[in-house]
């Protein structure tokens, strides 16, 4: 296996995440306090919580954890569900368990990097790009060519990370009956789902809707928790979770135990967690569509689908790279710039950045990149 490259989203916020004033890139939710989820948990949690033995705990998840994960599914059992540190193990340990050096994958872009690399280093890859100029849109037509005899997996990331974009339920239903045509495994990075502009562009979870599908989600982005470092993949193929368990082993293992607990406590509280989240996006978007408006020389927007994340272009003649620098430099704002989400599979707009919007200190910050717009371009 070659090694893996720098993953350069991670590297990059090494150097500027807590050291710029303003997060503006931010793909996770709202956070809260310990005292605040405590404050959400049923008596019976929070007296766990407290008492909890700091020993392991199983490699699968605890049984409380996987039963709330399942709960939030329509199909799946707490048998159904693997949890891990997060969803990055989980992309990795799936890629592993699923694909060897005779394979074939199909990945769109653009996409969270590790879906892309860790697949190049084990297989051969055809990437299959979003359409810029379509709202970000998947060519199914495109997904079908790609197919070859030794195709073994797509991978997906709906809601999409960096663009917001989201397939139609019509496109879900057929790009499942591709991959059921054919025999595929249907690996889907869901950390964005359950946030979405209205409830009626909700996609089915991939396990709820195809055999072959596997769901990857965590208590990060959403529910705005990712210290806690859970996630969780639910397949039903409990075989192919079992293999994906060995790899585990040596990764980490198991999971934190007083971060399982207090994941049970979160999803069990989702609704009002997710209520509070979607209340923030919604307000938080209009700011960033009045921001963006208020520069029509500068910036071209469309509101994402869903998510905490979107990709608009950037028309400045200085270019997206060397603006992203100066407002991080000169107006402590973060942004991410094309360059960290280019692919080796396909070719990718150069002109978009990322801002996030699920954060309360997202007007500040637009306020903030207001000033220096209006002062230094």
């Amino acid at each position: 296996m070659p090694p893996l490259p720098d993953f350069r989203l991670e590297t990059y916020l090494a150097r500027w995440e807590f050291a710029a004033r303003f997060h503006m890139t931010a793909s996770d939710a709202e956070s809260m306090s310990l005292a605040d989820l405590l404050g959400l948990a049923e008596p019976g949690d929070r007296q766990e919580f407290e008492h909890l033995w700091l020993g392991y705990v199983p490699t699968f998840g605890a049984e409380a954890l996987r039963r709330a994960v399942a709960s939030t599914y329509s199909s799946v059992s707490p048998d159904n569900v693997l949890a891990f540190a997060g969803g990055g193990e989980a992309i990795y340990v799936a890629l592993h368990a699923l694909l060897g050096s005779d394979d074939h994958a199909i990945v769109v872009t653009p996409t969270y990097q590790s879906l892309e690399t860790v697949t190049l280093s084990l297989c051969s890859v055809t990437g299959i790009a979003l359409d810029a100029n379509k709202a970000w849109k998947l060519d199914l037509n495109q997904v079908r060519d790609r197919i070859k005899p030794n195709t073994k997996l797509i991978a997906i990331n709906f809601p999409n990370n960096p663009t917001g974009g989201l397939l139609s339920p019509a496109e879900f239903d057929e790009l499942i009956k591709i991959c059921r045509e054919h025999g595929l495994w249907l690996l889907s990075d869901e950390v964005y789902r359950l946030i979405e502009r209205s409830s009626s562009l909700r996609l089915p979870a991939a396990v709820d809707g195809y055999e072959r599908g596997l769901s990857i989600s965590v208590v990060s982005k959403v529910y705005g928790l990712p210290g806690l470092r859970i996630g969780w993949i639910a397949a039903q193929d409990r075989d192919l979770l079992g293999r994906m368990e060995r790899i585990k082993h040596y990764l980490s293992i198991c999971n934190s135990g007083p971060g399982e607990a207090l994941a049970v406590i979160a999803l069990k509280a989702r609704e009002q967690i997710l209520d509070r989240n979607r209340a923030l996006i919604g307000s938080n978007l209009k700011c960033v569509g009045e921001l963006f408006s208020d520069f029509p020389d500068l910036f071209e927007w469309e509101t994402p689908d869903a998510g905490t994340v979107g990709y608009p272009r950037y028309k400045g003649a200085d270019g997206v790279e060397a603006f992203a620098q100066r407002l991080v430099e000169e107006a402590n704002v973060l942004l991410l710039p094309a360059s960290i989400f280019r692919s080796e599979l396909t070719p990718l707009p150069g002109d978009r950045f990322r801002i996030g919007y699920g954060r309360s200190y997202v007007p500040a910050g637009l306020e903030a990149m207001r000033e220096w717009l209006t002062k230094s371009l």
